[in-house]
């Protein structure tokens, strides 16, 4: 079937379920983002394994501020540890870390980790993997407002223009949408990128979202029909 699959550029993925994937293992939920988190090597590998170019992950909000502050310092640590285990297989994979968001809120050890892993895999060409970190699609939007504002230069805003403001300025935008656990929103995740993109929503928890399933979001992607506002061939 792989053969047969029309492959995105880039697919980003909210990583829903983590939580709910604990309790129902009677869990912590500390326990349900760390395997949400190793669930990563896998897709990341596979998408690189059928050329898929660019993987966006969102792994943290504005919003999730708001939990308990020891679920926070649990996901910061998670964190660390992730990417202090993982900066090798990025260099095996030829991956090349990316971080969309705001990092300034976050520890000075998971702000120093993270710039040398990207310091470390700034060369990787084979695919980009995107982590959003204290994200939001709409802050982001203000931000990229605000620098125009700040530029005494522009005269006049186009949405090319526009898009060098954006944390995604290099990044094409996303082909398909993933989100895992049954959600059927998009909680201010690249609002702005994400305007004709397809979307696929399934039940599975993300940690048990594995090769199988993102072939099955991938063969519904091939079925779509992308007009980007024109009309069929049909």
């Amino acid at each position: 079937m792989k053969n047969q699959l029309k492959i995105p550029v880039h697919v980003a993925f909210i990583m829903d379920g983590n939580g709910r994937w604990a309790k129902k293992r009677f869990l912590p939920r500390t326990m349900g983002h760390k395997a949400g988190t190793e669930n990563l090597r896998s897709i990341i590998t596979y998408a690189k394994n059928i050329g898929i170019k660019h993987v966006t992950f969102y792994a943290f909000s504005t919003e999730n501020w708001k939990r308990p502050k020891d679920e926070i310092n649990a996901l910061m640590n998670i964190l660390l540890a992730y990417l202090r285990k993982e900066t090798k297989a990025f260099l095996k994979e030829g991956a090349k870390l990316n971080i969309i968001g705001d990092m300034s809120s976050f520890p000075e050890e998971l702000q120093n980790e993270v710039a040398n892993s990207i310091e470390i895999t700034k060369g990787n060409t084979t695919i980009t993997v995107n982590i959003a970190l204290n994200y939001s699609g709409r802050s982001e939007i203000v931000k990229g407002i605000n620098e125009i504002i700040s530029n005494d230069n522009v005269k006049a805003v186009t949405e090319e223009s526009f898009n060098k403001y954006l944390y995604t300025k290099d990044i094409p935008d996303p082909d398909l949408l993933i989100r895992t656990s049954g959600e059927l929103r998009l909680s201010n995740f690249l609002l702005w990128q994400l305007a004709y993109t397809e979307l696929y929503f399934t039940d599975v928890f993300w940690p048990d979202f594995n090769e199988v399933e993102f072939e099955k979001a991938l063969v519904e992607y091939t079925k779509r029909d992308r007009r980007f506002g024109g009309l069929s061939d049909d």
